[in-house]
């Protein structure tokens, strides 16, 4: 159901992108009121502000519904897991550390482990 979404979701996406870029801007108006060709020429003369208006705002409606499915789908804990078929195990132990010797080609001192601080009392 997720993956449907999503894909539904990209779709209205840039179909609403597209619907945008088709609309002209408030200065269109203006110049094809002087006798130039009208900007909406494919809509018609009137027909084109209504008919994109529409189409926007239920490609905004769409968007905004799966935008906010989407949202709470994923703040859903997923019912299956990798380790669900697992029981606890225990607590697995640290190794020891291994004791500290002196390398007698390189001639350095040997690491001995700090001992642990007594509180004063």
């Amino acid at each position: 159901m997720t993956i449907a979404l999503t894909i539904l979701h990209v779709l209205v996406s840039l179909f609403l992108i597209g619907v945008v870029l088709l609309q002209s801007g408030k200065g269109a108006e203006m110049g094809a009121s002087f006798g130039s060709s009208g900007s909406q020429s494919v809509f018609g003369a009137g027909g084109g502000t209504s008919f994109l208006s529409k189409l926007t705002t239920s490609a905004a409606v769409i968007f905004m519904l799966t935008s906010l499915t989407l949202a709470y789908l994923s703040g859903q804990p997923s019912s299956s897991s990798i380790m669900s078929g697992k029981g606890k195990s225990a607590p697995v132990a640290a190794p020891a550390a291994a004791p500290a010797t002196k390398d007698k080609a390189d001639g350095a001192a040997p690491v001995v482990p700090a001992a642990p601080v007594q509180p004063k009392k």
